[in-house]
């Protein structure tokens, strides 16, 4: 899973528990080399980090872009959503910069989604690619201590809270990832048997 963020490899883990597969993120080695986001698409960046890391380990490689699509703002910060406040900027930091450039919005023009894209490719070369999203608004101020990101931002009007008031299984059940990782939890099944 060409991931090193700890939060993302526990929900993936959790989605495809049960499969005969062995699951490594890029903590797992030493030196791993970063593939740069250049796309100008969430499909585009996680097709790039797929390819490359396939080819470099002669394995299946899963990678997913993700991102926060704000209407307010254009659909920003979009694809660079984990470096919305700077290249090294961390989540606090993100969140500060989307309440800042949110202030005097009012909630009803807060709309906003959460946008995953998954692709999976293997050293064969077949390429898969799902894509998943969950709708919802920006609050005022963060709210719940589960998850990263931007989910203690993220208000989901139908449940009255936000992604970080949610657990890991509630969160895997109505989220953007989760809704992409169970597309892809059966295209992998296929695929394996």
């Amino acid at each position: 899973m060409a991931t090193k963020n700890k939060g993302k490899l526990r929900e993936i883990q959790s989605i495809l528990k049960g499969l005969p597969v062995r699951l490594y993120g890029l903590t797992h080695f030493e030196h791993m080399p970063d593939v740069e986001e250049d796309g100008k698409s969430f499909f585009e960046n996680s097709l790039k980090k797929a390819r490359f890391y396939s080819k470099l380990f002669g394995k299946i490689a899963i990678a997913d872009d993700s991102g926060l699509e704000v209407d307010a703002l254009g659909g920003g910060p979009g694809i660079y959503s984990a470096r919305y406040a700077g290249e090294r900027a961390t989540d606090q930091e993100n969140r500060k910069k989307l309440l800042k450039a949110l202030e005097g919005i009012p909630v009803s023009k807060r709309g906003a989604r959460f946008k995953c894209v998954i692709a999976m490719v293997t050293p064969e070369g077949r390429e898969i690619l799902v894509e998943g999203t969950c709708k919802g608004r920006i609050g005022f101020k963060e709210v719940g201590r589960n998850g990263f990101g931007y989910d203690s931002l993220f208000i989901l009007p139908r449940l009255g809270k936000t992604m970080a008031q949610l657990n890991l299984e509630e969160k895997n059940r109505i989220s953007h990832r989760g809704k992409a990782l169970r597309k892809l939890r059966k295209m992998l099944k296929d695929y394996i048997s």
